[in-house]
């Protein structure tokens, strides 16, 4: 209380000498609008300040609407706004490092470049001749070895984990053990001949949320561009498996030799219901161009048709919808025949941590690389 009055009576002060300054004018009651009460959302600091000033005599008061803004990271958030509080400049030259979810690489520009897309895949991957491919079951596409080469230098899932384990928070560990955990390859999404990259993002952000770690981009149309879509994905790209394809024919032949049945979606006679469909068989998703649907390549080339229900007057879903829902209702169906979704092995699962890691920030790569280097040091 006694802090308040003080401040109250420093801020009259301020009024007094304002008045004695300018003693040639003369201000009437009417050039004084004070509000009837201070709002309680401002302080009354900031309240008197906004009031006076030096050169101008009185002005009416105008309440502080915040403005709304958007940070890179909360560090930068509080500066902002603590120096603007204090009426204090920002400190030009500080260094803050930015998280890579904040940076300004779109899914347009990942999907433009087939060498960005490989470059968010740290470990090393498997060869696709290796037809069986998987850890411990021929059956199951898992596309990881257990290694990360550094140079001469090779490390394993568990060396890459111990590396990165005193640069990662505990709470960043733990979403990451979370979600690893109810990864899946045994189903994924292709998006074939896609025009509007927001559909794109918006199926990205699905596959994500649903527990989908592989998704295939085949021949983007580069007509038709839209910008700035990673809003729309929340830089779901970065945690994906992404792998892009110049052809449907190149991407279906590779699918299958991993084990994967076809699925398009299309509504004709031949369509299975989604509901009628065993979901715990490896299965590509394909979902088609927002106008033309699937290409007729993809039909024929496809082992099953299958479409959505529907029950209203119209007749399609928005692509992204399509995509959302159906693999919603195979997270649903493989739950109930198999458990849960996630079916990674321990191994798997510990490969899928370290990928996390390395793709966690821009010095995750040098710390592994440090380590690495260590590593080859002979031992005295």
């Amino acid at each position: 209380m006694s802090a308040c009055k003080t401040l109250t009576r420093s801020s009259f002060s301020c009024i007094e000498s304002n008045l004695r300054i300018n003693g040639g004018r003369r201000f009437s009651s009417a050039s004084l609008r004070f509000p009837h009460s201070v709002p309680t959302n401002i302080c009354p600091n900031f309240w008197f300040s906004s009031l006076l000033s030096r050169n101008r005599g009185f002005r009416e008061f105008e309440p502080h609407i915040p403005r709304l803004r958007r940070y890179g990271c909360v560090q930068r958030a509080v500066s902002i706004e603590t120096s603007e509080c204090r009426d204090e400049p920002i400190t030009p030259n500080l260094t803050l490092e930015t998280p890579e979810d904040s940076l300004k690489d779109t899914v347009e520009e990942l999907l433009s470049n087939k060498d960005d897309i490989t470059k968010l895949m740290k470990m090393e991957r498997r060869p696709e001749f290796d037809i069986g491919g998987q850890i411990g079951n021929p059956k199951r596409w898992f596309p990881y070895l257990d290694e990360f080469k550094v140079g001469s230098v090779v490390l394993s899932s568990g060396e890459v984990l111990e590396a990165m384990d005193p640069y990662i928070l505990e709470a960043r560990k733990e979403r990451f053990r979370k979600v690893a955990n109810n990864r899946s390859y045994a189903v994924c999404l292709v998006v074939e001949g896609l025009s509007d990259f927001g559909n794109v993002s918006a199926a990205f952000r699905s596959a994500d949320a649903l527990g989908f770690q592989s998704v295939h981009v085949v021949s983007c149309d580069s007509s038709k561009r839209y910008r700035d879509n990673r809003h729309v994905s929340m830089g779901a790209e970065k945690w994906l498996d992404i792998e892009l394809w110049d052809s449907t024919q190149d991407c279906f032949k590779i699918l299958k030799s991993r084990g994967y049945r076809i699925a398009t979606t299309h509504v004709g006679i031949d369509a299975v219901s989604i509901y009628d469909m065993d979901w715990s068989f490896p299965t590509a998703i394909v979902v088609g161009n927002e106008t033309r649907g699937i290409s007729e390549e993809a039909l024929e080339l496809s082992d099953l048709h299958c479409s959505i229900p529907m029950n209203g007057m119209v007749d399609s879903f928005n692509v992204s919808v399509a995509a959302g829902i159906l693999m919603h209702h195979a997270v649903s169906d493989r739950t109930t025949r198999l458990g849960c979704h996630g079916d990674l092995t321990l191994e798997e699962n510990q490969i899928l941590l370290a990928e996390f890691s390395l793709r966690h920030s821009k010095s995750a790569i040098s710390i592994a690389h440090e380590y690495a280097r260590r590593k080859a040091w002979p031992k005295l």
